[in-house]
């Protein structure tokens, strides 16, 4: 077998410059001189054959065959974490660093359970936290930024293994003089129908499954569109109108509130929240092994 011609290093530099844009900031990503990553891509680019960045003083880009060649690196060098994860599961999977992403739906009000629960279980683990939308989360999952993720199983995850956390079942909030917060009850969806009800922005998973209630429902969905739950919540607390919760977040968000909470009863109303990871990764036994004591942690 003869030696490649590059090394993991190189490849990690040209991955960080198409990342950055820039080598001056790759080379701050990578904790090394600039002119020294910029010596170690120049030799990349001569054994390969094919220049992988354009660069003047203004920016620089990938090109088209760089942008090919960067995303097989970046295949390369997951497969490579996972050979040096692989390694340390021989020895202890569950001590070193273990790294989570988890959608902001989720992390402020599952977090502060869990995190002392996993801490007292795994004394030797070292977990390290990432909050984004899903479809960040999926992708740095897939680049090997993450180890696993908490998601929901009702988005577009891809190609990946899981074990289910919880079934967390949507509510209805209303003012508590609003002719839905008087009753008793599930909310039908013929209750919601013509109701106007405030959602979050693009790219929340939640969203897409409470709009997806709401157009079951023939609910109508108002043009404010919020940030975070805890925008939802204040924007009913001041009239604007309904909104849907998980339920995971009704004690922390309505802790202080007199806004009325009512169970929702209409297709689609409710997430299955899971720890998903790489299928084959060499991680799968210890994270089931986590995903059993978050579980056991729901609030």
């Amino acid at each position: 077998m003869n030696p490649h011609p590059f090394t993991l290093r190189q490849l990690q530099y040209a991955v960080a410059v198409a990342d950055a844009l820039s080598f001056r900031r790759a080379a701050e990503r990578c904790h090394v001189s600039q002119p020294s990553l910029s010596a170690q891509l120049a030799q990349l680019e001569g054994v390969l054959g094919v220049r992988l960045f354009e660069r003047d003083r203004r920016r620089v880009l990938p090109t088209t065959a760089g942008r090919d060649l960067v995303d097989r690196a970046r295949r390369l060098l997951v497969a490579a974490d996972e050979v040096q994860a692989a390694a340390s599961g021989f020895i202890d999977p569950l001590s070193g660093v273990l790294r989570l992403g988890v959608i902001p739906t989720v992390s402020p009000y599952l977090l502060p359970d869990v995190t002392p629960a996993l801490h007292r279980t795994f004394k030797r683990l070292n977990l390290r936290w990432l909050e984004d939308k899903t479809h960040a989360l999926v992708a740095a999952l897939d680049e090997g930024r993450v180890d696993g993720a908490l998601l929901a199983l009702e988005a577009d995850l891809g190609d990946v293994e899981h074990e289910v956390i919880a079934i967390d079942r949507f509510v209805l909030v209303s003012p508590p003089d609003h002719e839905l917060g008087r009753g008793q009850g599930p909310v039908t969806a013929a209750e919601l129908r013509e109701q106007p009800v405030l959602l979050l922005d693009d790219g929340h998973c939640f969203r897409a499954q409470a709009l997806d209630v709401c157009t079951k429902s023939r609910a109508h969905e108002l043009e404010f569109r919020a940030t975070s739950l805890t925008t939802l919540v204040q924007m009913v607390a001041g009239g604007a109108g309904l909104t849907l919760l998980p339920s995971l977040a009704v004690a922390a968000e309505l802790k202080r509130s007199k806004l009325k909470v009512r169970p929702v009863n209409a297709p689609g109303a409710q997430r299955t929240i899971a720890l998903v990871w790489r299928k084959k990764s060499p991680l799968a036994a210890p994270l089931k092994q986590v995903a059993a004591v978050i579980r056991d942690a729901w609030p």
